[in-house]
């Protein structure tokens, strides 16, 4: 996956086009990301006072398919990732301008 937990990404396509948020969880299995504040979507919630939840309507975030997203580099442009080997270790880097993107640290 080019598109890692905490990466920046923006909305390309769909209707929250031009979004931009931080990366909450990646699903590799079925290609999709779960983007901070994009997609999101109501849904009803009963009241259960013994887990201590109030009834109504909750909104949360549904994922969205990685090719809806891209990237964004240090200065917030959209990019493209590659990969290379720096040393012996395998690096990310920003296709546009060639600077690796670092990890971050939780």
């Amino acid at each position: 996956m080019k598109i890692k937990r905490n990466d920046r990404v923006e909305v390309i396509t769909g209707k929250d086009k031009g979004k931009q948020g931080r990366v909450l969880r990646v699903i590799a299995d079925k290609n999709r990301v779960l983007v901070e504040g994009v997609m999101m979507m109501k849904k009803h919630v009963k009241p259960n006072p013994q887990a201590n939840i109030k009834g109504g309507i909750a909104e949360k975030e549904a994922t969205i398919h990685i090719s809806n997203v891209m990237l964004l580099d240090a200065d917030g442009n959209k990019t493209r990732v590659g990969s290379r080997l720096d040393g012996d270790k395998k690096v990310r880097f920003a296709r546009s301008t060639g600077v690796t993107i670092v990890e971050k640290k939780r």
